[in-house]
């Protein structure tokens, strides 16, 4: 491995643009962000070193046998962070970056693309949340931001119109300066060397800045780098691991993914799996699952030791999951598509890691085509249903799950034909991953509150009733909006009783599931009233109200709330305990299988 002369950042721009700088596939995607560039440029304007590249040399003959992708330029947070496969020939050597790209793409985005990142409080399809934003640099002043002295800010066009106190210079401008003449060109045709517009340090500052900027692209030797020239992707790799061993690491799926892009012959395992990933995540209100998952689920789903470590991405064993990957992803579908028939999403799924076990299921009894629908699974449906709210309401996937796969991997091995959720019952019983319920269980169940991820899994249980192909939001029974302290007064209540209504206004016994569209219609009408407008005779609001566990026969006054809280909280309690089997006798489950 050899030192490198150090280059100008110019030449690095030109060599990205002529694709003779490209990323190996085993590189993780650009995830810097505008306040990290900032700083990184101006590093470079103080002449701060900024750690050194390591180059990879592949002789023009070696060029076809791997994977390369080009460099970002314009990045977008929703529409564009995956780069692009690069399209070589043989006609030329190519240098891959090892590492640095997190540094050379902010330099490549800095000076010649755009920055788009959603803005906060707007929707994700607005066509205004990712406002393309470039790098400027303020001429007329430092930073007012401590140990930052150039003021380097991503802008939109708007956003850098010249104001008396900042003149933003454009800084992919500062590539076509060929000279220094053009830079004091520059100055004098803004008008920033007139003393009579400007205060005298401000033209002082503007001169040293711009030039000084010049200086940094096009006459520093800034990048410096050590070459490595073997063709043996073997000994890359181990580089590769060794050199973000330390520091700010890797995840280790970043890794594994890269040395699986690196080992699939017919696929780009990068490709697919990020496009599948973004996939999955669509489905119906949006999920949050991440490569980490996926990769898991394929160690799983291909009975491989499930531990994220370099061993069990081998060859072979990323062979056999690209020649399955197709039935692999159509597993993984399936089960996000079901927990979504359900009920579940992003915001309230307690763990994404919570998918594998479904879909290894899914996997191993070939059916894909069936869960979601055929008859022939309902038990299936339910029993994970089922599964689903014990492990979340225990927070069994809390904690690392590398313990949990191999063991539910074997009983749902031993146990084609079904979903085992008695099997699984009895296999955790007595031990610190237990779904045994016991009566202190169901007491906190009981007091766990609106919004929360575990209720809703609680309320799954007890309302076995609910059209799943409508979507369910919780709400209260009794509004939210009603338990201010000036209402609670208006209505005769002692200060003891208000803080009962309180304490108790979140709590699960006063929360129900509706279709979000009738949630919404609901809003803060009280709840005798709202029950008036939608149901016209007592059959229909009994029914209701029954399916809620809501007796018909009780008070549903506001007035009466504390009454309420009590009689449903037992009814719950009643239920849950019918539900999930739990002996008041013994405090624990005793489960049939």
């Amino acid at each position: 491995m050899a030192y490198e002369t150090p280059i100008t950042i110019k030449k690095v721009i030109n060599n990205i643009r002529k694709r003779h700088y490209v990323l190996p596939s085993i590189q993780r995607e650009f995830v810097w962000d505008t306040e990290q560039i900032e700083t990184l440029f101006d590093s470079l304007m103080r002449d701060y070193p900024i750690s050194t590249f390591l180059f990879w040399r592949v002789d023009k003959e070696k060029v076809q046998d791997f994977q390369f992708y080009e460099f970002l330029n314009n990045y977008h947070e929703k529409n564009c962070r995956h780069n692009r496969k690069a399209e070589l020939t043989n006609d030329e050597d190519v240098t891959a970056i090892l590492d640095g790209q997190q540094r050379m793409t902010s330099i490549y985005v800095a000076l010649t693309g755009t920055f788009s990142k959603k803005l906060p409080y707007l929707r994700r399809d607005s066509k205004s949340a990712y406002p393309p934003k470039k790098l400027y640099l303020n001429l007329l002043k430092p930073s007012d931001e401590l140990e930052i002295e150039y003021n380097f800010k991503f802008l939109t066009e708007q956003g850098a119109e010249s104001k008396e106190e900042n003149f933003w210079f454009l800084c992919a401008d500062i590539l076509d300066f060929n000279d220094t003449t053009a830079v004091m060109s520059y100055l004098m045709e803004q008008g920033l060397t007139d003393s009579s517009k400007f205060p005298t340090e401000c033209t002082k500052f503007a001169l040293r800045s711009l030039t000084e900027f010049h200086n940094v692209i096009h006459q520093k030797g800034t990048i410096s780098a050590y070459l490595e020239e073997s063709e043996d992707l073997d000994k890359v790799l181990q580089i590769f691991i060794r050199i973000n061993s330390g520091g700010t690491k890797l995840s280790y799926s970043d890794l594994l993914l890269s040395i699986a892009t690196a080992q699939w012959g017919d696929k780009d395992a990068r490709e697919e799996i990020h496009a599948f990933v973004d996939e999955i995540n669509r489905i119906g209100d949006g999920f949050s699952f991440t490569k980490d998952n996926i990769l898991k689920a394929c160690l799983v789903l291909e009975d491989f030791d499930v531990k994220f470590k370099s061993d069990n991405f081998t060859k072979e064993n990323m062979k056999k999951i690209e020649s399955n990957w197709e039935f692999i992803s159509e597993s993984i579908r399936a089960s996000v598509e079901l927990i979504s028939h359900i009920g579940y999403c992003k915001d309230n799924l307690l763990s994404t890691n919570i998918i594998v076990p479904i879909a290894h299921f899914i996997y191993k009894n070939k059916c894909a085509e069936k869960i979601l629908h055929s008859k022939d699974h309902k038990e299936d449906r339910n029993s994970i249903k089922e599964w689903l709210a014990r492990v979340t309401l225990k927070g069994t996937f809390s904690s690392s799950t590398d313990g949990i796969y191999p063991v539910l991997r074997e009983i749902i091995n031993n146990n084609i034909g079904k979903f085992p959720l008695a099997e699984i019952i009895e296999h955790y019983k007595g031990r610190s991953r237990s779904l045994i319920v016991s009566e202190d269980d169901i007491e906190n169940i009981l007091d766990l509150k609106y919004g929360k991820p575990k209720s809703y899994a609680a309320l799954t249980l007890i309302c076995p009733g609910l059209n799943y192909t409508h979507k369910y939001q919780q709400d209260h029974i009794h509004p939210q909006s009603a338990f201010k302290k000036k209402n609670l007064r208006k209505i005769g209540l002692s200060e003891d009783e208000i803080n009962l209504y309180i304490e108790q206004c979140n709590l699960l016994p006063n929360i129900q599931l509706l279709h979000g569209t009738t949630n919404t219609e609901k809003s803060d009408k009280p709840f005798t009233e709202w029950l008036v407008e939608n149901y016209q005779d007592d059959v229909g609001k009994n029914n209701f109200l029954n399916q809620n566990h809501i007796r018909t026969d009780q008070s549903l006054d506001f007035k009466d709330f504390l009454g309420f809280m009590e009689i449903r909280r037992a009814t719950l309690k009643e239920q849950l305990i019918k539900v999930l089997n739990v002996s008041t006798k013994t405090g624990a489950l005793e489960f049939e299988a």
